[in-house]
């Protein structure tokens, strides 16, 4: 079975934190624990707020504002852990500071913005990679090698949900529609973002969703189509907790990939011949793969990962574009 390559293999890097949430401290834990990186900053428009993450992860040096943590000479890479809302200003910040860049998903608004930051990269010759960690998982080379060698045939569909129960708040993050709220990005991304991983970019699009009293969508059902028989069927919720696996059906057998299928997981293969056999992975916790990624591009003189490039950020931007097309959700400022 496909190994990935161990995290603490990769060379060192020099991280810059950029916004100082709960994500940021996931992502920071992992580095620390995981890899031979080093955090040597973060940056928040709050200076208690880095000054408390600092001394959580033990990070040497706070700046108020971003434009000094781009702007650190010990830093070669920025991650940006800030709402979707301000992830194309932040990219370009630190790509103009002409640092390598890593970008929560979803990596912005829309597909123009992404299109933004690709460019000035390109022109900058800095690295940049969206933030999505399940690609870089165990589990996910291992389903790869499965479905490359024929183990399940041809791919005929692929289910996967992800659902988190958020109680309603206007003042929240998730249902402010300046920040890009709503389930879509900050949720459906994983199951969208899976079945590009497995499919590529869909032909078709067809979505149905429920907006927030806020204009965010709460809830949306999304079917992909490729070519002339092979769908996704995927959903989204912020209202309740869905099991959060994956399905993949195909002519020689099926995989279920146990919840959360985006994390580190296992998962089951059932064959028609009737032959099962089972994927261990321990739970643990695995933004490190991402991060570890990053560090052994750049240390290549890469500007773009084959596992999630510029294209793939591309297509599921626009494919995220057109589901919000048609469930009517529009930002401000778009």
């Amino acid at each position: 079975m496909a190994r990935t390559e161990d995290p603490r293999t990769a060379p060192s890097i020099r991280w810059g934190i950029l916004g100082a949430g709960r994500i940021a401290g996931a992502f920071a834990d992992a580095v620390t624990q995981h890899t031979r990186a080093q955090l040597v900053a973060v940056g928040s428009r709050h200076r208690d707020r880095a000054e408390r993450f600092a001394t959580a992860h033990g990070i040497p040096t706070t700046h108020l504002g971003y434009e000094a943590l781009v702007e650190d000479p010990q830093v070669d890479a920025i991650y940006v852990a800030t709402p979707h809302s301000e992830h194309l200003e932040h990219a370009l910040l630190a790509i103009r500071a002409g640092k390598h860049v890593l970008v929560e998903k979803a990596f912005t608004r829309n597909a123009a913005e992404a299109e933004q930051v690709f460019t000035a990269a390109r022109e900058a010759g800095v690295f940049v990679m969206e933030a999505m960690w399940t690609r870089f998982l165990p589990h996910v080379a291992a389903l790869h090698q499965v479905i490359d060698a024929g183990e399940i045939g041809e791919i005929v569909n692929v289910t996967a949900d992800h659902g988190q129960l958020m109680a309603f708040d206007p003042t929240s993050r998730l249902y402010d529609p300046a920040l890009a709220g709503g389930a879509l990005l900050d949720l459906g991304v994983y199951p969208v973002s899976f079945a590009h991983d497995l499919l590529g970019a869909p032909d078709a699009v067809l979505a149905a969703g429920t907006l927030t009293e806020t204009g965010v969508d709460g809830q949306v059902s999304i079917v992909l189509s490729y070519g002339a028989r092979t769908q996704a069927t995927l959903s989204t919720t912020l209202w309740a907790k869905t099991p959060t696996v994956a399905l993949i059906s195909g002519t020689e057998g099926s995989i279920e990939v146990a919840g959360p299928f985006y994390t580190p997981t296992s998962f089951q293969v059932t064959r028609v011949d009737g032959r099962r056999w089972t994927f261990e992975q321990p739970g643990a916790k695995g933004l490190q793969y991402e991060a570890a990624e990053v560090a052994r591009r750049v240390a290549a003189g890469d500007v773009e990962s084959p596992r999630m490039s510029w294209q793939g950020t591309l297509e599921v931007m626009r494919t995220l574009d057109e589901v919000r097309r048609q469930i009517g959700v529009v930002y401000p400022g778009e």
